[in-house]
């Protein structure tokens, strides 16, 4: 009996083996069941690569912004009156560059370069032209748009055959009167209606060769330890007095003047800029009136105040080219957006004009 359970022993055990070795196909892998359905797999998600951002077609050379065709228009160098009672202005948040540059008196003036939008807008009120406000619009390739001139403004326009509209003297059917203001504030125009005009004088209305900024591109961002929120610019007199608050949730400085909101008159929204710049320049009274010369080609201080960020730099002029922002001798990226450049007097001294917190 011993010797027969042993042998019975055995044989479960060889049994048992097979058993276990007829359920494993080869390198161990699993058979599948008798009914031939494997089991379902759990899928192991891949790994994909974040893609990357679209990169627009066109941009426009003076905002940076992403355009669906080409920009060929010429650009318009529209003057526009910043007097108390000008204010709210209309269109300015439509213009790709703004200078508020003195006139006399301690006024200032924004010489504002119309180039990639507003075809019908509302731009104005319009006013008197001087010879440096011909010199910053004439560098952005512009049609000078004013109303009236200086004397010596007016000599530089008729003995350089310069291109400009002049409600006064050879363009006043492409401009209208505002009967809700008071005159001399309340002259308006558009682009449209102003190169309308500028075709009828014969002047080119398409230029492919507009000088363009440099822009910071979409993974870029200015490079400064030195922050602020708040910037407040002074020119002369206490009520053109500037400031601007950073907006960190829309990227953009929204403008004040004397604490109160700068809007547009027409929509109601605040006057905005990606890139607030401050410079300084010698000015030069030149007779009883106060009307000045502004040097714009010697260079200077500059500090341009992007996201929250300032950046302590200079400015410099090529014979033919438009400003430009310089650190360390390479040219500073703007952010896409408008940009405002003030141009304030370099006494008693450039930092009195300027300050940021």
């Amino acid at each position: 009996m011993p010797l027969k359970s042993s042998k019975l022993s055995w044989l479960l055990l060889v049994t048992l083996l097979v058993f276990l070795l007829s359920a494993c196909g080869k390198n161990g892998e699993a058979v599948p069941p008798a009914d031939g359905v494997a089991p379902p797999q759990t899928a192991v998600p891949e790994e994909t690569a974040p893609p990357e951002p679209e990169v627009p077609a066109y941009t426009a050379p003076l905002t940076g912004l992403p355009l669906e065709e080409p920009l060929t228009r010429r650009p318009l160098a529209i003057m526009i009156n910043n007097a108390p009672a000008a204010r709210p202005q209309s269109g300015l948040i439509d213009a790709d560059v703004v200078y508020e540059v003195l006139a006399e008196g301690g006024v200032t003036r924004l010489v504002s370069i119309f180039h990639s939008q507003a075809d019908n807008a509302k731009i104005g009120p319009i006013r008197s032209i001087r010879p440096y406000m011909i010199d910053l619009g004439e560098s952005y390739h512009g049609v000078l748009v004013h109303a009236g001139a200086s004397n010596d403004a007016y000599a530089v326009l008729q003995r350089q055959h310069k291109e400009d509209l002049d409600e006064i003297t050879n363009a006043g059917s492409f401009f209208w009167r505002d009967k809700s203001r008071k005159a001399p504030h309340n002259l308006y125009s558009n682009v449209e209606k102003l190169l309308e005009g500028a075709a009828k004088r014969g002047y080119a209305t398409e230029d492919e060769t507009v000088p363009s900024y440099v822009f910071y591109k979409d993974d870029e961002h200015p490079d400064s330890t030195e922050t602020a929120n708040n910037v407040e610019i002074k020119f002369q007199l206490d009520n053109y007095r500037v400031s601007y608050e950073y907006d960190a949730t829309a990227g953009v400085y929204k403008r004040s003047i004397n604490g109160e909101p700068h809007t547009d008159l027409e929509t109601g929204d605040p006057i905005t800029a990606a890139n607030v710049i401050v410079m300084g320049a010698d000015h030069q009274v030149l007779d009883d009136v106060g009307r000045l010369d502004v040097e714009l080609s010697l260079g200077g201080e500059a500090v341009l105040f992007q996201e929250g960020k300032v950046i302590r730099a200079e400015w410099i002029r090529k014979e033919g080219d438009i400003i430009r922002f310089i650190k360390d001798n390479v040219e500073l990226p703007m952010m896409p957006g408008q940009t405002f450049i003030h141009i304030v007097p370099n006494t008693p001294d450039f930092a009195s004009h300027v300050k940021a917190e």
